[in-house]
């Protein structure tokens, strides 16, 4: 299998939005209830993308198999250095290096474009391939909240991890 990693295009926003429904529908690694169609996917990825942030598109054998972005942390001025990141797998190609090869594709361009910290806000503690890999990435553990959010009827922990880009806190960024 050949993978591929690139900028994601409006021209994956099928396959990226059946990849975001399963995960809606079945599972709680996003809080959302409703799936997002099409053009609500389109919206957000240009939302992103023209404020400056990476949206990647993982593909084998030109199949789209997993996508992964950065996005504001909070909007405050003060947490402009910090990104959240997201990452999907469609479950047709998990186990296949997908995960980690975008988790380091978002990294690396979060770092060039002068971000200082990268943030995971990770659905349940039992989302073990997901922690897995971010400690991989040398994510460390920041804490989890309890009950935070709620879906398919039972309260929901969220786990929030953290690690440093670049020179991290070491030295003040230029445009402060």
């Amino acid at each position: 299998m050949n993978l591929q990693l690139r900028p994601a295009t409006t021209a994956d926003i099928p396959a990226i939005t059946a990849i975001y429904a399963v995960e809606v529908e079945e599972l709680v690694n996003t809080y959302e209830y409703e799936v997002p169609d099409e053009a609500e996917m389109t919206r957000r990825m240009l939302d992103i993308t023209t404020r400056g942030f990476p949206y990647i598109v993982a593909t084998l054998d030109d199949q789209v198999a997993g996508y992964a972005y950065a996005n504001s942390y909070r909007a405050r001025i003060a947490y402009q250095w910090t990104v959240e990141n997201s990452v999907y797998v469609d479950a047709r190609f998990q186990g296949k290096g997908v995960g980690g090869a975008l988790m380091q594709a978002l990294i690396d361009e979060c770092t060039a474009r002068g971000y200082r910290q990268m943030v995971a806000v990770i659905g349940e503690p039992t989302n073990t391939a997901s922690i897995k890999l971010h400690e991989r990435f040398g994510f460390q553990l920041v804490g989890i909240f309890r009950g935070l959010g709620r879906k398919h009827g039972r309260w929901l922990d969220t786990v929030q991890m953290q690690r440093a880009l670049g020179d991290g806190t070491e030295s003040a960024p230029t445009n402060e």
